[in-house]
């Protein structure tokens, strides 16, 4: 297993799809890891070299004491490049990875060639209900203590009454996910505030919508679309893990988007 010593931690990364082929790299969502996106890579592998990173405290890499914040988070993709000898790349990041891609957008620019924002926010204005959900897996008992309601929270009902294997994937890496690394990530979650950053951000950007999405709802993805100059807008039929959910509109509106000219 691939595992890569950056300055501050260590992290596990996956390559898939050609050698020659543009550079995407895809974060993933908050509790989840880079087996999030193995529904995507068949196709997206077929022209672009992926590169997939568990984030600090998730799935393979490791699990720093915390808080993390969305900065680190952050600093540790750029430190992925820099080991890697990658200088420029697409970035697609949903959820935590999408609050990551809004800090490179902004930070990192010369890093990025076109940007994905999937289901994601630059800004959570209840840290309640974050709170809520780290006392939960502190006291009761882990993360099966939240892999119901996070469940329900990522797919609609009706995908998951006809997809339980797909919804078994999720609940696997939910559960695998270990607890101090997920409540670090959600004290990440909770604190940001990025939302001064949007203006910065100059790269091509798409931004991807669930119509379903309790989370990030429309009014997040339309607050990212309206302060990104230039960017663009597109909504699946989906809750919040879109790119599991509407997998094939999702991989095809990435491939269009990263294709242009």
């Amino acid at each position: 297993m691939p595992r890569l010593k950056t300055a501050s931690t260590q992290l596990f990364y996956r390559w898939d799809g050609p050698d020659t082929g543009p550079v995407l790299v895809l974060s993933h969502a908050l509790g989840a890891s880079h087996a999030m996106w193995d529904v995507n890579v068949p196709a997206l592998a077929r022209s672009l070299r992926i590169l997939r990173y568990d984030s600090r405290g998730h799935g393979l890499s490791d699990v720093p004491p915390g808080p993390y914040g969305i900065e680190r988070l952050a600093r540790d993709v750029v430190d992925l490049l820099d080991v890697l000898e990658l200088e420029v790349v697409d970035f697609c990041g949903l959820s935590m990875g999408g609050m990551v891609g809004i800090w490179l957008g902004a930070n990192a620019p010369g890093r990025l060639r076109r940007l994905v924002l999937s289901n994601t926010s630059a800004h959570l204005e209840r840290p309640d209900a974050m709170n809520a959900r780290i006392e939960a897996v502190r006291r009761g008992g882990g993360m099966t203590a939240v892999a119901d309601t996070m469940l329900e929270r990522w797919f609609t009902p009706g995908f998951r009454a006809s997809n339980p294997s797909m919804i078994g994937r999720a609940r696997k890496m939910l559960l695998e996910t270990p607890p101090s690394g997920y409540i670090a990530a959600c004290q990440a979650v909770r604190d940001m505030d990025q939302r001064s950053l949007l203006g910065k951000i100059a790269s091509r950007t798409l931004v991807v919508a669930g119509k379903r999405d309790p989370a990030t709802t429309a009014d997040h993805c339309h607050y990212l679309l309206d302060r990104i100059r230039g960017a663009r807008l597109v909504e699946l039929e989906a809750a919040h893990i879109a790119n599991m959910e509407a997998s094939a509109p999702f991989d095809a509106a990435l491939l269009e988007f990263l294709g242009e000219s």
